[in-house]
């Protein structure tokens, strides 16, 4: 075994940290799945130290919560949270566009070109992960163009609220479909945006299908 002063060496917390947001995310651990500290320590085999770390960075992602006396689980929300967070998103990049379009050339469409690119890549390269990285950049990007700050500080925690149901939808679109179907749909929306016409855009959006596959 190694030394404590080793065992929470950053690599173990970041290495913990990324096969549990994997797992989280591929929904191989379920919403409302126990994550139990003696079973992970066991199976990632590192001591506690560094998977606490790790649980605590994915409870401030949104993706683990901690419950008094019980430990931590995967985050589960409600129905109605979901439809609630749902909604909000929508009017939240609706507001956005409409702000946004026409757009300035302060506000280019650089960081939401790249945030496509890399779901596409990351769709070639078989890596659900990157693509649920790059899905969510794709959302941010999107209501950045906006250049409104206390718009891009009230949507933020509504989307990483939201990313295990995002990722979700990506994952049963793949599976009911094809893998790049995922991308097309965001494709779409970004021929949208190009166009400068909020009215497009809009009608993009009311067509872009965020929770088809989750109900």
């Amino acid at each position: 075994m190694e030394p404590d002063g080793e065992l929470k060496h950053p690599s173990l917390v970041e290495l913990s940290m990324r096969r549990l947001r994997h797992e989280i995310l591929s929904g191989a651990l379920a919403p409302g799945e126990r994550l139990i500290e003696e079973q992970l320590t066991q199976r990632f085999g590192i001591s506690r130290a560094p998977l606490r770390e790790a649980l605590r960075s994915l409870g401030q992602q949104g993706l683990v919560e901690h419950l008094p006396r019980r430990g931590a689980r995967v985050t589960e929300l409600t129905r109605d949270d979901v439809d609630e967070l749902f909604g909000l998103r929508d009017v939240l990049e609706r507001y956005a566009v409409e702000t946004a379009l026409p757009l300035s050339g302060a506000h280019d469409m650089t960081a939401l070109g790249e945030a496509l690119e890399g779901m596409a890549s990351a769709v070639r390269l078989d890596n659900p992960l990157g693509e649920n990285e790059a899905h969510r950049r794709f959302h941010v990007a999107l209501v950045a163009l906006a250049g409104h700050r206390q718009l891009l500080m009230a949507y933020e925690p509504v989307i990483l609220k939201l990313q295990l149901y995002m990722a979700a939808n990506l994952r049963r679109e793949a599976e009911q479909r094809a893998p790049s179907e995922g991308v097309e749909r965001h494709r779409r929306l970004f021929e949208a945006i190009a166009s400068g016409d909020p009215a497009t855009v809009l009608d993009a959006l009311s067509r872009h299908g965020a929770r088809t596959y989750i109900g």
